[in-house]
């Protein structure tokens, strides 16, 4: 094969993943992560479905690589300091509550490889810098952010995934009283 020929089969490559990116970004925001049908993706891109699943492997991974996550973290250097666990739990619940893409992703993020590391790339580029605005040692950043998405994700998933009851029943207010305290405790109190 010449130069030309492979370096042009990769642009036709490049030019397919784009098109099967773009067609799932608009069903996936049209009609969600439920009611998106790999069918109708390849029609949008007006390629064979059997070609999505070569790009993407299912449907969980596509969706994975065509959802762009963007935390919107908030700038912390303006609350205080006894302040920002309140104030990470407060965001993170009203993120939830706006974008059911989160939820989305944090279905496929416990039953998909592609999902999870996706959802590690988003806990580790956008949780990280805020974890390292407050923590006390920076050698311990990791493992406190780490701890703090343990409690996001933990609340997300019994809250708007499982929906148990129990957690659905609590009003703002409470999750922010009660989970905001723990968050606190693992951003800014010394070590154990």
């Amino acid at each position: 094969m010449t130069g030309n020929a492979s370096s042009s089969g990769a642009r036709r490559s490049d030019a397919t993943r784009t098109a099967i990116l773009a067609a799932a970004r608009e069903r996936f925001a049209g009609d969600g992560y439920e009611r998106a049908t790999i069918r109708a993706i390849a029609k949008d891109a007006s390629i064979d479905p059997s070609m999505v699943m070569r790009y993407f492997g299912s449907k969980e991974g596509l969706f994975a690589a065509a959802v762009t996550l963007d935390l919107r973290m908030p700038d912390l250097t303006e609350v205080p300091r006894d302040e920002v666990g309140r104030a990470l739990v407060t965001h993170f619940l009203e993120l939830w509550e706006s974008n059911e893409e989160l939820t989305a992703v944090l279905r496929v993020g416990v039953t998909n490889q592609g999902g999870a590391e996706r959802l590690q790339g988003v806990f580790r580029n956008q949780l990280l810098p805020v974890a390292r605005q407050v923590c006390p040692d920076p050698e311990q950043v990791p493992a406190r952010a780490a701890l703090v998405a343990a409690q996001v994700l933990g609340l997300a998933l019994t809250r708007y995934v499982l929906r148990l009851p129990a957690a659905m029943a609590l009003s703002h207010q409470e999750v922010v009283a009660w989970a905001g305290p723990v968050v606190q405790r693992y951003l800014t109190a010394p070590s154990p």
